[in-house]
Order: C-alpha cells, then structure tokens, then sequence
C-alpha cells in the first residue's frame, strides 16, 4: 500500500478545506517573519545611522524630533541655533569632536547638508571618486545619490529650498560634484554633502567671512571624550543655555518603547491566527477520519496495520505546513519589500533587508509544532478503532 498515493489524494479531495489551511497557517507565518524581519532591519539600520554621534545640539524643542532630523534626516529640524554658541561649546575638554551641520535644500528629496570635513569622520566614509570640498557651491554626493540620479564628477544640479521633493522653487546658484563616498549602508549614503558657507550663501546670509555671530547652524553633532559628557554636558546645556541637548541612543530606546507596543500587539494578533489555523487543520484531519471510518477499517481488514494509517494522516498534515511554510516566507518578503519601497520613496531612506534564518527556524519549528500536535489530536479514531463495529454500520 502507497501511504504517500493515498494522502495526495486525500488532500486533493477537499480544495476548500486544504485552501482555507494553507492560506490561515501561510498568514500566521507571514506575519510573524516579517515583523520580525522588520523590527531587526529596522534597529540595526537606526543604530547603524547614529554612527559616533553621542549627543545632538540644537533649538529647544522636541528632543526626539531634534534626534530624527538631525541623526536620521526623516523630520524637519527644530530651529536654528547660533554658530558662535556652538562653537563654544565645541571647546569644553570633554567633546572630542563637535561636527556642525545645517540644512534646509534638497534635490529631488535627497536632503543637502552644510557641514565640515569632519562629518565624514562621524560615519567612518571616505572618498571614491574625486575629492572634498574645496569652496562654496561644490558637493560630494553619498552613493546612493549617485547612483539614483546616475550624477558624476563634474555634473551641476540645482537645489530646491525646503525639504519636500515637490517644490518649485530652485536656487539660481548651481552646485558642483566634486567627490562621491563609498558605499557605507548610513545614512550618509542618501545626503548631499558640501561646505556651511553653501548654505548660508544660498540662502543669502550677508555676513562677513569671520563674523560668526550673524551665523546660523540647525544643530551640532557631538563625540564625547569620556562617559563623563553623558553626566554632565547634557544637563548643562539643556539647563544653562538656549540650545537643547538631546542623546541619540537614549531617544530612540523610547522610540522603540513606544512602538514596540504596537509589535507586540501585530505579533499576538500572529499568534492568534496560528492557533486558529491548527484548529481549522485539525478539524479537516479529524473530519477525513470519521467520515472515512469505513474504508480505514476495511484498509485495515487488507493488511494495513495503525501505523501506516497514522501515517496517512500526518502526511497530509506535513503536507499542508510545508506548503504553508513556503508560501508564508514568499508572502512576508513581498509584504516587507513593498513596507521599505514606500519608506524608500517617502523618506528617502533605504533598510536592508535582513532575513535571519535563526527566526526563520523556529518560527517553523513553532508551526510544525502546532500542527503536530492537531495530527495527534485527528489520529484518536484510528487508535480507538474498533473494525467489527464500523464494518457492520454499529454506532
């Protein structure tokens, strides 16, 4: 007898049931496998973007916004603070280094930062392509940039004020490439970097060369010394000046507070239909039995022996989760591909997509589980069975 023969056909012989199986158990796996590909890729990507950034200094305000504009560019800037104030700052013995940036263009969505040399320092990047900034109006683009827009050393483009991609309004001054990054997978990627003087100059800040008390930056990039710049620099500043001071790994922690609930409540919701689709599978497994009681017993009266019968059953079983498996990996790629193209095209930002295969295991592990566990349940009658009492229609 061909156990295997027998449970194709069985699971051929109700479409519907196998249907509605497969696609509630695909579903639930589906949905565990992309929140929890989502929920790595996108922490690993945050904590990627901060690079060597220990504190960021700018207008009073928000200090999760002044973190998301100034660390991960994905919302408007607070204000603006004074550059000579900064630049004081930028002398207490406990920074290390004290990077400047300033902001307020874009090029076709990808955001243009005034800053110093040291900005590439933050993010460990270096050039490929030509070289720093020299002067006014000239850009060394991240790797991203240049490739969307296929921009190489020599090309000129003009920056539109603002931050949103649909503005009419360009600037009359063109820019230059001069340099393209390597590829760093930061943020630094998808920026337009040039000098502060570019901006203020854009935006026609009529001040002289050493004057920096009519200048403005919107925020300061700080590496701390020693652990002491935790303890002190940032209750200082928040408490003694009119700037505020935020700590990058210490805002998004609360980020992840507040929308971890939201993933939990996602991964329950997973759960929950992973329970209702063993449930769903067990009672088309023990369906197929009762209703097929007589020809098991009559298999049986032929030589078929409890074991191959069980088998029969739990073939089928495999069947549907190995099915469900696959088609519950397919599903959640294309649900997360489609999630980080719209973060891609509203936000500029890119997240790779990270598949751990640790996850992937035992989500199916967890799946098999259940569904092994519903086999056992279906399989009862044919332990139980009595063959003269089915065989002669007794209840």
């Amino acid at each position: 007898m061909n156990v295997w023969s027998i449970s194709i056909r069985n699971f051929r012989h109700k479409p519907l049931y196998t249907f509605l199986s497969i696609l509630i158990l695909s579903v639930s796996i589906a949905l565990l496998l992309a929140i929890q590909q989502m929920e790595a890729s996108f922490k690993q990507q945050l904590e990627n973007n901060l690079g060597n950034i220990d504190m960021v200094v700018g207008a009073k305000g928000s200090p999760l916004q002044l973190v998301l504009s100034s660390v991960l560019h994905i919302d408007n800037p607070t204000g603006n603070i004074s550059y000579k104030e900064a630049q004081k700052l930028s002398k207490n013995p406990l920074v290390k280094m004290a990077v400047p940036i300033s902001y307020g263009d874009n090029y076709k969505g990808y955001r243009i930062v005034g800053t110093t040399h040291n900005f590439s320092i933050l993010y460990n990047a270096t050039i490929e392509h030509g070289r720093v900034v020299q002067k006014p109006m000239e850009v060394v683009l991240g790797a991203a940039v240049a490739e969307r827009f296929d921009l190489h050393i020599g090309d000129t483009f003009l920056s539109s004020h603002g931050l949103a991609e649909k503005n009419d309004h360009d600037h009359e001054e063109p820019l230059t490439v001069v340099g393209i990054y390597k590829l760093t997978h930061k943020i630094l990627d998808r920026l337009i970097v040039t000098d502060l003087n570019t901006i203020w100059d854009v935006h026609h800040h009529e001040a002289a060369p050493n004057d920096n008390h009519e200048k403005e930056i919107t925020s300061l990039l700080v590496t701390f010394r020693s652990p002491m710049g935790f303890l002190t620099l940032p209750r200082n500043i928040n408490s003694n000046t009119t700037m505020q001071a935020a700590l990058p790994k210490y805002e998004l922690e609360r980020l992840y507070q507040f929308t971890g609930v939201g993933v939990k409540t996602v991964t329950w919701i997973a759960y929950i239909i992973l329970i209702i689709s063993c449930i769903t599978i067990f009672i088309s497994l023990y369906r197929m039995v009762r209703d097929r009681a007589f020809d098991l017993a009559l298999m049986r009266t032929y030589g078929a022996n409890v074991p191959q019968l069980v088998k029969m059953v739990a073939y089928e079983g495999l069947l549907i989760v190995g099915i469900a498996f696959v088609v519950g990996i397919l599903l959640s790629q294309i649900g997360v591909r489609f999630i980080f193209e719209m973060i891609m095209d509203q936000y500029k930002q890119s997240v790779p997509l990270l598949l751990n295969y640790k996850e992937i295991a035992q989500t199916g592990g967890l799946a098999l589980l259940m569904v092994l566990l519903a086999i056992g349940l279906a399989i009862s009658p044919i332990i139980k069975m009595n063959i003269s009492k089915i065989l002669s229609h007794e209840k």
